[in-house]
């Protein structure tokens, strides 16, 4: 049975059908069918290593949470911009709350405080709280170039300032640095004037000059990094060689050794296993689809004359397109370890439900929008 829609359907998902980007979708489920391959080839290994129920724990929980993150991006993806807004404000007002209480009831994990127990599951707030903001953020620049007097500008900032130290309070100088990013890129396509573009450009790096001297955690990792005898820490270190095991081809499916001991083998180190059981040919295919989605998104969005939409999508595309360069280059040793997933392939449920709900957000901003529609948005 095929399901198809004809230009002239006028129902909802006809609408939506004609209307959405299909490549970006295409390249959406892609995605998610490499990480559910690599969360296969590496997680077991891992739930032997911690003596878990069953090797197929973590397969099991990440096709538990993938079901609701699909539903949800669908879903979301048939919205308006208005409504996109709404939904941005309500999120980001109940991600601020729950990241307040992370500190005061928050698990504490490797020295951090990142993840609050609700009954049976867990939540990282830091990574809902990054598509609501970005949504939020853009709303208030585009408010202030649109409505005189209106000052989005001084809003945007002061909840840029709000969600940073709430992060860095975990601490998460990760997350706060895509946040920070978010924030500086709506800024200037919303039109920062020479001043604004010199105070940022001293601030970045007398920013990541403060977060070196204030989180111990920060100056562990780059002296790893720095280390000139190459010693760059043991989990990068194990990546590497998985990467040179693998060569162009990769071992094949099942015959990678080196997940049996990295202990995030299944998160922030899956592209490491993908290199050594598919070769560089699966890791180019994964770099391609992020460069994919995110300059397709940019390039539809080129075509936008309603500034939220633009702002908006441009915050959002930046977070994801970030997220995934960092966990690569933190692969790859280009740069220190962030602890950060990467979207859609490493396990996760907080972060496969956020990155859903933001993609679901790129598509309904990117949407084609005809007549009154357009000019409602």
């Amino acid at each position: 049975m095929t399901i198809s829609f004809g230009r002239t359907d006028t129902s909802t998902l006809g609408r939506w059908w004609w209307t959405v980007d299909r490549w970006t979708i295409a390249a959406l489920f892609l995605l998610v069918g490499v990480g559910l391959l690599l969360t296969m080839a590496a997680s077991p290994a891992v739930a032997e290593r911690i003596n878990a129920q069953s090797s197929f724990h973590f397969v099991r929980r990440q096709f538990m949470f993938l079901a609701p993150a699909l539903v949800i991006m669908i879903g979301v993806s048939l919205f308006s911009p208005k409504q996109i807004r709404r939904m941005a404000v309500i999120g980001l007002l109940g991600s601020i709350v729950l990241l307040a209480l992370v500190p005061l009831l928050g698990a504490e994990i490797k020295g951090a405080k990142r993840w609050l127990n609700l009954g049976p599951l867990s939540i990282q707030p830091s990574e809902f709280v990054k598509p609501m903001f970005a949504v939020v953020s853009g709303w208030m620049f585009a408010s202030a170039r649109i409505e005189e007097g209106f000052p989005g500008r001084l809003i945007a900032t002061g909840l840029f300032g709000l969600v940073a130290v709430l992060l860095l309070i975990q601490p998460d100088v990760g997350q706060t640095a895509i946040v920070t990013a978010i924030w500086a890129t709506q800024f200037f396509l919303a039109g920062l004037s020479i001043g604004w573009v010199i105070g940022l450009g001293l601030a970045a790096p007398l920013g990541a000059l403060g977060a070196y001297y204030a989180f111990p955690h920060v100056q562990n990792r780059v002296a790893k990094f720095l280390d000139p005898a190459g010693n760059g820490g043991y989990q990068v270190e194990t990546a590497m060689k998985a990467f040179k095991n693998g060569g162009l081809f990769g071992k094949g499916p099942g015959e990678g050794r080196v997940k049996l001991s990295l202990p995030d083998a299944h998160t922030d180190f899956i592209l490491a296993v993908g290199g050594e059981e598919f070769g560089v040919v699966l890791c180019l295919l994964v770099v391609a689809l992020f460069a994919f989605i995110v300059l397709r998104g940019f390039s539809r969005v080129l075509k936008e004359d309603n500034l939220f939409v633009v702002l908006a999508t441009a915050g959002l595309l930046v977070q994801f397109g970030l997220q995934a360069m960092v966990n690569m280059a933190s692969t790859l040793r280009m740069m220190p370890p962030k602890g950060m997933t990467l979207p859609f392939i490493s396990y996760g449920g907080s972060s496969m439900v956020a990155l859903a709900l933001g993609m679901g957000m790129v598509l309904a901003l990117t949407r084609t929008r005809y007549g009154r529609e357009g000019h409602d948005a």
